[in-house]
C-alpha cells in the first residue's frame, strides 16, 4: 500500500491532468472530478484487487462502474496513472476519434472501462448485473461503482436500489458523492433529495458515511469499512461528502465548474495551487 505521502502526490498529479485534459480542448468537465480525486485515488491504488492486465470478463478481480460518467477527466487520469494505458494519450481526451471520449464509453477498447456512462442515471443497473454474475460464477470478489447526488433524482437508480436490497446483493459497494451541486445549481435547489443515507437505508442497504471524501484517511477508512461489511446480506451504499472543484479555490463550492473549462490565467492559477508530483504527460 502506498505511505500518506505518495497517495497525496498522486492526488495533487490527478488534479493537475483534471484541469490540463479540459483546458486543452476548452471542454468537459472539472467540477466533480476535481471532487472526486481521493475517492479514486484510493480505490485504484489502495482498496482494489484488480488484475494488471485488463480484459472485459472481469472474473477474479473486483471491478468498478463509473455511472455519472461527466467526470471522466478523473476517471481517465487515474487509470492511466494506475498502467492502463499510457499516461500521454491524456493528451487526446475530447479529440475526434479520441479512446478518452468526454463520456466514457467501451467500443474503443480503452482499457479499464466497462461501461458506457454518457446517460445517467443506468450505473446502478448494470453494477448490480455484474455484482449478480459474480455471485452465480462463484467469484467471491466485489463490485463498486459511483453515482453522482444530483445523479439520484433519475428515477430508475430507485427500481434498482429497490432491486438489490431485495435480491440480497451484498456484494456491492456503490458510493454517493454528495457535493449538493449540479449542472443547474444546489441539488436542494433544482429536486431536494432530503437525506439520502436515510432513503438508501430505507430501501433495505447497509450505509458507511464518510464525512469529508477529500480526506485520503477518512476515504481509506470508509471503503475499508465498507468492505467489511459485504457478504452480510445486504449491498453497501457509501455516501461521500465532497466539495464540488476541490483543489483549486476559484473552482470549489459552486456549480459554476461543473462543466466549465478554466482559460489560460485560471489554468495557471489551478496548476500553481497543485504543483507537479509525478510528471505531466
Amino acid at each position: 500500500m502506498p505511505n500518506t505521502q505518495q497517495l497525496e502526490d498522486f492526488v495533487t498529479q490527478v488534479r493537475r491532468d483534471i484541469v490540463r485534459q479540459v483546458h486543452k480542448v476548452n471542454s468537459g468537465h472539472p467540477g466533480g472530478s476535481l471532487g472526486c480525486a481521493e475517492f479514486f485515488t484510493v480505490l485504484y491504488q489502495v482498496v482494489m484487487d484488480r488484475k494488471e492486465k485488463f480484459d472485459m470478463d472481469g472474473k477474479d478481480e473486483d471491478l468498478f462502474f463509473l455511472s455519472n460518467g461527466h467526470i471522466s477527466p478523473v476517471f481517465y487520469s487515474v487509470l492511466a496513472r494506475s498502467g492502463y494505458f499510457p499516461i500521454e494519450e491524456l493528451n487526446t481526451f475530447r479529440l475526434i476519434n479520441s479512446r478518452l471520449q468526454g463520456h466514457p464509453t467501451t467500443h474503443e477498447g480503452l482499457p479499464g472501462i466497462r461501461m458506457a456512462s454518457g446517460s445517467l442515471g443506468q450505473g446502478m443497473s448494470v453494477a448490480i448485473g455484474a455484482a449478480q454474475t459474480k455471485k452465480l460464477n462463484g467469484d467471491k470478489h466485489l463490485v463498486y461503482s459511483l453515482h453522482g447526488d444530483g445523479e439520484l433524482q433519475e428515477g430508475q437508480n430507485w427500481e434498482a436500489i429497490m432491486y438489490a436490497a431485495g435480491n440480497k446483493v451484498d456484494n456491492l459497494i456503490a458510493t454517493v458523492d454528495w457535493n449538493d451541486q449540479q449542472i443547474d445549481g444546489c441539488t436542494d435547489d433544482v429536486l431536494p433529495m432530503g437525506d439520502l443515507g436515510v432513503k438508501f437505508e430505507a430501501f433495505g442497504w447497509d450505509v458507511v458515511h464518510i464525512k469529508d471524501g477529500n480526506n485520503l484517511t477518512q476515504v481509506i477508512e470508509g471503503l475499508q469499512e465498507a468492505k467489511s461489511r459485504t457478504g452480510k446480506g445486504k449491498p453497501v451504499a457509501v455516501m461521500m461528502k465532497t466539495v464540488m472543484g476541490n483543489g483549486v479555490d476559484f473552482m470549489m463550492h459552486t456549480h459554476a465548474w461543473h462543466g466549465v473549462a478554466p482559460n489560460d490565467e485560471q489554468l495557471a492559477k489551478a496548476l500553481e495551487q497543485n504543483p507537479e508530483t509525478l510528471g505531466d504527460y
